[in-house]
C-alpha cells in the first residue's frame, strides 16, 4: 500500500479552496488547507507536505513571503511550492519563477487537469 501524497493548499478564497480540496481528495491525495500564509507556515511545520499550492494574494503575509519563510525554515528545496494565481500574464509567470516558485497554476483552476498537474510537480516537473 502506498501512502497518498500530502498536499498543503494555501488559499483564502473559500470557494477556490473547496474546489481544489475536493478535486485533489477525489484523486486520492491527502489535502490539508490553510486560509492564510501564517496558517500555512504552521501547518507545514506540523504536517510536512509533499507539495504546496500557494495563492499569491493572501491576507497577512502574501504567498511570496510565505514561500521565502517556508524555504528558510520548515521546507527545503525538495518540496515543490507552486504559485496559484489569477495573474495570467507572461511577466507574472516569470516573476513567480524569479521569486522561487517551482511552478505556476493559473486560476480558474482546471478541474480536469489539476490532479495531473500536481502529479507532474510531484515528479519534479514544472509548468
Amino acid at each position: 500500500m502506498t501512502t497518498a501524497a500530502r498536499i498543503l493548499v494555501v488559499e483564502d478564497n473559500p470557494l477556490n479552496l473547496k474546489l481544489v480540496h475536493d478535486v485533489l481528495e477525489a484523486n486520492g491525495y491527502d489535502v490539508i488547507a490553510a486560509t492564510s500564509g501564517e496558517e500555512g507556515l504552521r501547518l507545514a511545520a506540523e504536517q510536512p507536505p509533499d507539495p504546496v499550492l500557494m495563492d499569491l494574494q493572501l491576507p497577512g503575509i502574501d504567498g511570496t513571503e510565505t514561500l521565502h519563510r517556508l524555504r528558510n525554515g520548515t521546507l527545503d528545496g525538495r518540496v515543490p511550492i507552486v504559485a496559484v494565481t489569477a495573474f495570467a500574464m507572461a511577466e507574472d509567470h516569470r516573476s513567480a519563477a524569479r521569486s522561487g516558485f517551482d511552478g505556476y497554476l493559473e486560476k480558474p483552476i482546471s478541474v480536469r487537469s489539476l490532479a495531473g498537474q500536481v502529479e507532474n510537480f510531484l515528479r519534479g516537473g514544472a509548468s
